[in-house]
């Protein structure tokens, strides 16, 4: 597959990539990489929330408010 960036996009690439010890192929290799992790991760916790939903097994809103407030001390 080949991607085309504009000349800017690839100054600002070969920049960043530069500044971490790596060449643009491989930042943009990783960043892809990570970017599809993070969909899949995304997509599986969405899919396992509507799992939940169907089976009836979610919060109420008083209760998510509840932990909310527990969490950051309210």
């Amino acid at each position: 597959m080949e991607v085309h960036f504009s000349p800017d996009v690839e100054t600002r690439l070969q920049q960043v990539a530069s500044a971490n010890g790596k060449d643009a192929e491989q930042l943009v290799q990783e960043t892809v990489n990570r970017m599809l992790e993070n969909q899949a991760r995304f997509i599986a916790g969405v899919r396992r929330g509507i799992e939940q939903a169907d089976r009836s097994e979610f919060l109420e809103h008083r209760e998510v408010r509840t932990r909310i407030d527990r969490l950051f001390h309210l």
